[in-house]
């Protein structure tokens, strides 16, 4: 995409024949130059030589620079790929490359390429981009190769004619880069087993990618919630691409056992999805499904017995009395015995001489 603007440019001409200043408004001239031309960059040098009524002559040297449309152009490229920086020249079939200095120019005033009337220059050209660059003369386009995440940035490219003394910038291109990255295909991995007690761990990874990824999750069978538990991105030092993970633990709900998962990856500009992953919970074998109900059926049986035992239990009964009590009692009954002994001692002793 281009965007053009447009720029009006005045001179300020100040006169002086050894007395007052006169400052004149010097409007810039249009005649000769065609109009609405995109990239149309000219110097216009004037030379005038005004006379005063005393006869003494000024010559006066001025020079303006006119940029009539300045175009900024953005443009993307991949990582480790080539990009393409334009720079259409207006009067190419005017002009010969041999007329020209043609280089680009990096936001920290690097040079990428240089050529200098009909010839490559390397000697100007920065150690960074010696081997990374080509220009093709046919598209008057510069092609940057091997292309980085730190190449992301401004890039002007001039063209300049070499008069006999000085130089002409006859067009300045501003082309904006940025660089992309695809992320590898989200990738799901198990962590254990999927088992009824241990339900499913899992992680999702995604590597390799830039821009910064916005958020990554999963999604569920029968269910639009966005699933996850501890999402982390990093970056490399080194090639400054994003990686990133998310994990996640979810038990199977009751009654379930088939689930679908998938990994989503959401990024700027599109969505990633991972290849759906089915899980099944162990069923158990019929052997152990009945021992299983034969376990819980007695356990209940057991309940119900014990149940109506503590039901039809009869009420406290009096405790036994203690062994010190026991022999009190025996020994008050002993004494009984003994006074009802001498109470029956005379009539024993008035029976015997009737029975002699």
């Amino acid at each position: 995409m281009a965007k053009t603007i447009r720029r009006l440019s005045v001179a300020f001409l100040t006169l002086s024949d050894r007395g007052p200043h006169y400052k004149i408004l010097l409007p810039l001239p249009h005649k000769g130059w065609t109009p609405g031309l995109t990239h149309n960059a000219s110097l216009y040098c004037a030379s005038i030589i005004l006379k005063n009524t005393m006869g003494l002559a000024i010559l006066i040297f001025v020079t303006v620079l006119l940029i009539s449309d300045a175009v900024s152009v953005e443009t993307q490229a991949y990582f480790n790929g080539t990009a393409y920086l334009p720079c259409p020249f207006t009067k190419a079939q005017n002009i010969s490359l041999s007329e020209l200095v043609v280089f680009w120019q990096d936001q920290q005033k690097l040079v990428l390429y240089e050529h200098y009337l009909g010839t490559e220059k390397l000697d100007s050209v920065n150690a960074k981009y010696l081997g990374r660059t080509s220009f093709d003369r046919n598209n008057w386009t510069l092609r940057l190769h091997n292309v980085q995440i730190k190449d992301m940035g401004s890039y002007d490219c001039f063209i300049q004619k070499k008069p006999p003394t000085g130089s002409i910038i006859l067009q300045q291109t501003l082309t904006e880069l940025s660089v992309i990255a695809n992320f590898s295909e989200p990738e799901i991995k198990l962590a254990q087993n999927v088992t009824g007690n241990s339900g499913i761990n899992l992680t999702c990874t995604s590597k390799q990618g830039h821009p910064k990824p916005k958020k990554m999750y999963f999604l569920i069978t029968n269910s639009t919630n966005e699933y996850g538990d501890n999402m982390q991105i990093s970056q490399d030092n080194v090639t400054e691409l994003f990686s990133i993970s998310n994990s996640l633990s979810l038990s199977f709900p009751d009654g379930v056992w088939h689930m679908t998962v998938v990994c989503v990856l959401e990024t700027e500009s599109m969505k990633i999805s991972s290849k759906p992953l089915n899980f099944t919970q162990e069923f158990p074998s019929p052997q152990t499904y009945w021992k299983e109900i034969t376990a819980s059926v007695t356990v209940a049986l057991l309940l119900v017995m014990l149940l109506i035992i503590v039901c039809h239990k009869k009420p406290n009964q009096p405790s036994r009395p203690s062994n010190t009590a026991s022999k009190l009692e025996r020994d008050s009954n002993a004494d009984r015995e003994t006074i009802n002994l001498k109470e029956l001692e005379p009539q024993i002793a008035s029976a015997k001489p009737n029975a002699e």
